[in-house]
């Protein structure tokens, strides 16, 4: 018989749930996503395919329906160690010392390791240039990384060599005293001339690939603007400041106010008229009580050239 057919390993995790009746009915893959958050759907659909979930010791398929009291277990293989190799990849590094280095990401570099993304991130050239002299808090895949920016932000990031920094810096991240300044080009002019966004962010309950302003789950958010130059009758050039680092915070945030990212097309329209790479987001300038001095210092970089240029066309859209 196909049941017959599950082979499971010894490492394989199985978690075993009775359905309530407030899911009896609905398909067994948004079942287990809505009791196990912190898989995908894809993830537990893959499950299903491979053979590692069964109601009332059968294997089932996606669109299987649960019933109340029904018995289902899922196995979660155990996660696989992955050897993070450096790479002697080009790195803009602003600043350097035994503790700390500073780095000016470009556009499309992936920070760290993750799925899809196992070489050419940030800590494969970090690995190479500190020749592994990187703090490990954060673990093996993200050896050195305190904080992070997306993908296709561009800017100033801090990474740290040793676990005494590390802590030391991940502690200010904590308290919200590090200060973090971003310019954004945004959809529509303002009328204002600065403003404060404070609304929690989480997970979208309906896309649990994409986060939002969550009252029920979202933890608490807050940025701050100023409207640098209203660009055209269309956009406007500002500088948000941090006080937290919820993942996507800036986008969000400003994309509930209706002010979208230009070229942000997870947040924002779906089609970008000026073909960039990602959202027009920069991290300007970072400051922080260095861990060996005590000092405060902060770094600054410069925007890159897509935005400047973009600026400019802006300027003169009329």
């Amino acid at each position: 018989m196909e049941e017959d057919l599950l082979e499971l390993s010894e490492e394989d995790q199985g978690i075993e749930r009775i359905v309530e009746e407030k899911y009896n009915g609905i398909r067994i893959d948004k079942y287990l996503s809505q009791v196990q958050e912190e898989l995908s759907r894809s993830y537990i659909q893959k499950l299903i395919d491979d053979g590692k979930v069964r109601m009332e010791g059968k294997p089932v398929k996606s669109n299987l329906k649960v019933k109340t009291g029904a018995r289902v277990v899922y196995y979660i293989p155990e996660a696989k160690e992955v050897e993070i190799v450096p790479e002697d990849l080009p790195i803009d590094i602003i600043y350097e010392d035994k503790d700390i280095i500073l780095i000016n990401k470009q556009k499309g570099v992936v920070v760290h390791p993750a799925a899809g993304h196992a070489t050419g991130t940030l800590v494969n050239a970090l690995l190479y240039h500190c020749k592994g002299e990187l703090s490990g808090i954060n673990g093996i895949m993200r050896p050195g990384i305190v904080h992070r920016i997306d993908r296709d932000t561009t800017g100033i990031l801090v990474a740290c060599k040793n676990d005494k920094a590390h802590a030391f810096i991940a502690e200010q991240l904590k308290a919200h005293t590090i200060k973090r300044r971003y310019q954004a080009i945004v959809y529509q002019p303002f009328k204002v001339e600065s403003g404060r966004i404070e609304a929690p962010i989480g997970r979208n309950p309906k896309d649990r690939k994409k986060m939002a302003v969550n009252y029920k789950n979202g933890k608490y958010a807050a940025t701050n603007y100023i409207v640098l130059e209203n660009l055209s009758t269309k956009y406007a050039h500002i500088e948000c400041s941090l006080e937290t680092g919820r993942t996507h915070q800036i986008r969000v945030h400003m994309a509930s106010i209706h002010h979208p990212l230009v070229g942000d097309t997870v947040y924002g329209p779906d089609k970008d008229p000026f073909h960039l790479q990602g959202q027009a987001l920069h991290a300007g300038s970072l400051g922080f009580i260095h861990p060996t001095t005590k000092e405060y210092v902060e770094f600054s970089v410069p925007l890159p050239d897509y935005f400047t240029e973009l600026l400019v066309k802006l300027r003169h859209k009329g």
